[in-house]
């Protein structure tokens, strides 16, 4: 844990939870995602709705998105964009790959958070969409990438069970 008992270290611990310890609120991301298939991540059981692979990716590209907010960039949509289309014809390749990416866009998320001093995370974000005063503090974004991913986390253990 870094930073003992500091704010930062909590927040690393939430997230660690989340994507692969033991979260008060159920199965980790990555236990969640065990021994899902290519086909199955790929499978659309809801019309309208996102199947498991464009959560996977959508929840990679938020990741990257928090990290570089964290860094200092301005606010904005993800280069990915907000929902990332997965391949067309999926093979287990491109799953094992997507997978791995959110691993990569996990760790690296908690790596910069882990580095900040507390001091830091009530600083305001690089927002240009807001006044200064309105933007959201570093604190309150990365709370946000935590309830966005337990919320996705959600939907991919309820498709998982549909699939």
């Amino acid at each position: 844990m870094a930073n003992g008992d500091s704010e930062v270290s909590r927040l690393v611990d939430q997230l660690e939870r989340e994507h692969s310890g033991e979260p008060w609120h159920g199965q980790p991301l990555g236990d969640i995602l065990s021994g899902i298939t290519h086909q199955q991540a790929a499978v659309r059981p809801l019309p309208g709705g996102h199947t498991i692979w464009e959560i996977v990716l959508h929840l990679t590209a938020w990741k990257n998105e928090v990290r570089k907010r964290l860094g200092g960039a301005p606010a904005g949509e993800p280069d990915e964009g907000d929902w990332p289309v997965p391949p067309s014809s999926p093979m287990p390749d491109d799953w094992r790959d997507a997978l791995a990416a959110l691993d990569e866009s996990h760790h690296a998320l908690v790596a910069v958070i882990a580095r900040m001093p507390d001091s830091q995370l009530f600083d305001r974000t690089n927002d240009p969409r807001v006044d200064a005063e309105s933007a959201d503090t570093y604190f309150q974004l990365v709370e946000g990438i935590l309830q966005h991913d337990i919320y996705h986390s959600g939907q991919i253990a309820l498709l998982k069970k549909a699939v």
